[in-house]
């Protein structure tokens, strides 16, 4: 377990250093150099879960099995990408004056308050700490939504800290339902210790079980970003610095959704019923139509890919809900490929914008003559979201149809409908921003694009053919998810 508290510790030094130091000139390269640690420390992890298999540690404080290994590899590899676009993109915006010392100090201690939340929630083995973890980052990202401190941004912060608040509340009594229905079995001292839970769930009480996941999936649901608890999501994404953006469709969306899963995979085992598995597809329907529909209002162009997000977030709740290997599969692979194709959309928008001078798509033009680099990445991460071949998030939502068919055939027509509707929106503003007139007096931004050449490659590698140890892991993953594996 050395790695995960080498994972820990760091996140809780770069907390500290950056709030004393976040102001010093190369403070951006040191918050690269921070994340690269963390990087290591998960990588290592990985390592010894492929080795031995899944580890818990001696106090069952922490659990690492082949479902969080590699969203835990996942988080780190984004945050440190995250970072390396963020350490030109922060300087520009201190450049313009948009931030002073204090407020950058804050930015950098927030960025890593969030990376440690995530790297709890994803470690512990503990159900009761996850939603401390949850919470926690809560906090984290209401300060980097507001961290302008325009009035705009405020707003925003104020309603996600009140809808998140609400949600995470519902969050808790769920998990204390939980505990209840872990007390009448065994030592309530261990009562909230998932893997204890996982092992016994056959013993839980079925009916506080199921009132339990309402109350899960309202509460972590809020975080996923379903409707009709998304109205957060696009204010947060929109007003709040670009690299949070980021870190918010890449990170926080996946890990809540993981929280669900897990509560999920007790109540299936304690219900012996689907019941689980339909409130999550009809929720994860629903917010996959409505995402794709509102993509086709938007006019500011992070408000554009938040609302993406939903569609995705959406897409991936279906398919954990309709269960079994191949949709459980899809669904992982989901995870991954979204996360890797939006962190890179938003380092593209995020230079975008900067390049435009402003976030309304009408305003944002001629991005391929102005710098072909940010026009370019954005039209390729745009067709890589949309779901074209041969990029990963093509395969994924192909093997989620396939499920479908298999599983639900009358629910493939709204699968169908909804991944035309969302083309459509995408590429109805996408076309003018990257070929459009190039306005006057328009210049090139200082940008570093590395984080999406490496992100869409691997996206497009997925697409392509998944590696032998990805799979593995997909397929050990599913089968403790599912109870069946792929291969």
């Amino acid at each position: 377990m050395i790695p995960v508290y080498l994972l820990l510790s760091i996140a809780f030094v770069g907390i500290v250093f950056f709030a004393l130091s976040g102001h010093k000139a190369e403070i951006g390269k040191i918050n690269v150099w921070f994340n690269s640690v963390s990087l290591f420390a998960t990588i290592w992890l990985a390592i010894n879960v492929l080795n031995n298999g899944t580890i818990l540690s001696a106090d069952k404080a922490f659990l690492i099995d082949s479902f969080n290994v590699y969203l835990i590899v996942l988080t780190a590899f984004v945050g440190l990408t995250t970072s390396i676009f963020s350490n030109p993109y922060m300087a520009h915006e201190k450049e313009l004056g948009k931030l002073t010392d204090k407020r950058l100090k804050l930015y950098y201690s927030m960025y890593q308050g969030f990376m440690l939340a995530m790297y709890l929630v994803l470690t512990t083995n503990n159900m009761g700490v996850m939603w401390v973890g949850m919470e926690a980052a809560t906090l984290a990202t209401v300060l980097l939504v507001s961290l302008y401190r325009t009035p705009e941004s405020i707003e925003a912060a104020w309603k996600y800290f009140i809808l998140c608040g609400v949600g995470i509340a519902q969050a808790l009594f769920g998990t204390i339902l939980l505990y209840y229905a872990a007390v009448q079995i065994g030592d309530g001292e261990n009562a909230l210790l998932w893997s204890e839970l996982f092992q016994h769930a056959s013993q839980l009480n079925p009916e506080v079980l199921q009132i339990a996941f309402v109350f899960m999936l309202i509460g972590y649901g809020t975080k996923i970003g379903l409707v009709p608890l998304h109205n957060w999501l696009p204010d947060a994404h929109s007003e709040g610095p670009t690299p949070m953006s980021a870190v918010l469709s890449g990170l926080l969306l996946n890990d809540a959704l993981y929280a669900v899963v897990r509560n999920k995979m007790l109540v299936d085992g304690a219900t012996h019923s689907d019941m689980a598995g339909h409130l999550m597809m009809g929720f994860g329907l629903l917010s996959f139509l409505v995402g794709a529909l509102f993509l086709h209002r938007q006019k500011d162009i992070k408000r554009l890919f938040s609302y993406s997000s939903i569609e995705h977030m959406g897409l991936m709740t279906f398919a954990f809900g309709v269960g079994g290997a191949l949709a459980t599969f899809a669904a992982l692979l989901h995870m991954t490929v979204h996360s890797l194709t939006k962190s890179a959309i938003f380092v593209t928008v995020g230079h975008a914008t900067q390049v435009a001078g402003t976030q309304r798509m009408d305003k944002i033009r001629g991005l391929i003559k102005t710098q072909p680099k940010i026009g370019w990445g954005l039209l390729i991460g745009t067709i890589s979201i949309a779901g074209f071949p041969p990029f990963g998030v093509f395969t994924s939502e192909f093997l989620v149809l396939l499920a479908t068919m298999h599983s639900y055939p009358w629910l493939t027509l709204p699968l169908l409908l909804g991944i035309g509707i969302a083309f459509a929106g995408l590429f109805r503003h996408i076309q003018p921003m990257v070929y459009g007139e190039k306005p006057e007096g328009q210049q090139p931004v200082k940008a570093n694009l590395l984080p999406v050449i490496i992100h869409l490659a691997l996206v497009l590698w997925l697409g392509l053919a998944i590696p032998g140890f990805l799979a593995h892991w997909f397929s050990q993953a599913t089968f403790l998810i599912s109870g069946s594996s792929p291969l």
